[in-house]
């Protein structure tokens, strides 16, 4: 069965927790055979993270690790190492986070695999890259975020710069490393020879980032913390209904603009000097927002959207994950999608497959494995043909 456009690729997931394996949960999603390697002792730690709990189990998992089969393999012992080859010998992607240097520690670095597997594409995930006088240090997403100016543009200005309410960092590498396994699985189909993919975390912050280095660049301008707009680009905002609740309005284009004024029943906003245009918006933004503010402090928050969709302006509500689950233009485009998770016995809701292929779309297959090891035998047996009885020396011996 097809499960996507990587459908027949294969790829070894090595490492823990969410940049490495949120970027071969993307290659999973397409169709790639995902084979996740834990340590014998040590799971990943992901299986324990999540705020709900039900049963001792905790949802972290479900997402991150579905369409993944695994296996579990020491590679720091000499059997390991020969077991990881032969499976480097039969894979084209390996996605690692790890400390750089770590895999070559164990013999395992690039020049190994690709004498091994001259198609090998090794996708390396870090904090800071592979090279670079800080190529060393550990790196988290918070550090990253920090270290990359991200953090600094959050919050609300004479505030403390919050952190973000999930490791978007580890997000953002990971798609990083996936959109560079996909451009170096391409090349191969040309040259036949495999790659390095170096991502690192506070790059892929920086990469994100519009216009701040240049703006710095040319004016000396320090983009900073703007609360709940942009700083320049008006309006586009968040504004209180009548209910209390806020709302999101952005018409910073200029024909969008004019729609606004139309809607509000003040189109002689459109000609206002003050708000002509782009620019002038930008300079003139707290009145502008006071004039919008004012509009919306006394309607309910559907009929102010309601009216400007209608309208053909841009808004929305500002929802609470309980309102996106039950977000209808979501669930018709199949984002909010069930996994069968089987520790559990039962389907858990979890984030669709982005972007939808209309040919060749991804697929759920499962959520992720019920515990560590779970297809040692599958992979073991099925692809490297090792024996019953290898498998419990193996076992015995602490290499699986």
């Amino acid at each position: 069965m097809v499960t996507g456009p990587l459908d027949g690729i294969r790829v070894l997931e090595l490492g823990t927790l969410i940049s490495g394996p949120f970027a071969a949960r993307l290659l999973g999603d397409m169709g790639a055979e995902v084979i996740k390697i834990e340590l014998p002792t040590t799971p990943d730690p992901l299986r324990t993270w999540g705020q709900a709990e039900l049963d001792g189990h905790h949802f972290f998992w479900t997402v991150h690790a579905r369409n993944k089969k695994a296996v579990t393999l020491d590679l720091r012992t000499g059997r390991g190492r020969e077991l990881f080859l032969e499976l480097v010998d039969r894979t084209d992607v390996i996605v690692e986070n790890f400390r750089p240097g770590t895999l070559e520690k164990w013999d395992l670095g690039y020049e190994v695999l690709k004498d091994r597997n001259k198609g090998i594409i090794l996708v390396r995930v870090s904090g800071y890259g592979q090279t670079g006088p800080d190529a060393g240090k550990a790196g988290y997403a918070s550090v990253a975020e920090a270290a990359s100016g991200l953090r600094h543009m959050n919050g609300f200005p004479g505030g403390p710069p919050p952190r973000l309410a999930l490791s978007l960092g580890d997000s953002l590498a990971g798609m990083f490393a996936a959109q560079g396994a996909l451009a170096a699985l391409y090349r191969r189909t040309v040259t036949g020879e495999g790659q390095v993919v170096d991502t690192a975390l506070t790059e892929s912050c920086l990469a994100v980032q519009e216009s701040t280095i240049p703006d710095y660049d040319v004016g000396g301008v320090v983009r900073g913390p703007s609360g709940t707009r942009l700083e320049g680009i008006a309006p586009s905002n968040i504004y209180q209904s009548a209910n209390g609740s806020w709302v999101v309005i952005a018409a910073n284009q200029d024909t969008v603009f004019r729609r606004l004024c139309a809607a509000m029943g003040q189109p002689e906003l459109a000609t206002d000097e003050r708000f002509v245009d782009h620019v002038s918006r930008g300079r003139n933004q707290d009145d502008l927002d006071a004039i919008i503010g004012a509009w919306a402090a006394v309607r309910q928050p559907d009929d102010i959207i309601g009216t400007l969709s209608e309208a053909g302006v841009i808004s929305g509500p500002i929802n609470t994950v309980a309102e996106v689950v039950e977000d209808p233009q979501l669930r018709a485009r199949g984002m909010i999608a069930d996994h069968w998770d089987e520790r559990i016995g039962r389907f858990v809701k979890g984030p669709g497959i982005v972007p939808l292929l209309s040919e060749s779309p991804g697929s759920i297959r499962n959520a992720g494995s019920s515990c560590p090891g779970q297809h040692n035998d599958e992979i073991y047996t099925g692809l490297l043909g090792l024996s019953a009885e290898e498998l419990e020396s193996l076992r015995t011996e602490g290499v699986l």
